[in-house]
């Protein structure tokens, strides 16, 4: 699987980013509601662990064609804006949504821990690389 995702990240990059905005543009009344998730904020870490995904995918396109620290920088900021542009557009666009501004600091988040999480992606990148 490691190989399957280092030949493949950009792909698998596009892909991810698509369901996010599937699943941001999901009109509110499909979205199951549990007012237990509220309680325990189960849906913070949901927000952020998607948005780890996303730029950890971007992450591993960067290590596997060499890019530069400045590339990895537009690629976490895109990630953030992603997801300020999703909460936007579920404000202003999408049926049934409304923006919440704990889910941006919560995606924002999920971007910051895949850099904290960077040099231990490089060393799974080169043994992926390597099989």
């Amino acid at each position: 699987m490691k190989h399957q995702i280092y030949r493949n990240s950009g792909i698998y990059t596009f892909i991810w980013a698509s369901i996010i905005f599937i699943l941001c543009a999901t009109p509110g009344q499909y979205i199951p509601s549990a007012s237990w998730l509220d309680l325990l904020s189960v849906d913070k870490f949901v927000h952020a662990g998607i948005f780890y995904t996303l730029s950890t995918l971007f992450l591993v396109t960067a290590i596997k064609h060499n890019q530069s620290k400045a590339t990895i920088v537009l690629y976490i900021l895109i990630c953030v804006a992603y997801g300020v542009s999703l909460e936007w557009m579920q404000a202003t666009f999408f049926i049934n949504r409304s923006a919440d501004w704990q889910d941006i600091i919560a995606n924002s988040v999920g971007c910051l821990m895949a850099v904290f999480f960077y040099s231990n992606l490089k060393k799974w990148v080169f043994v992926a690389s390597k099989t």
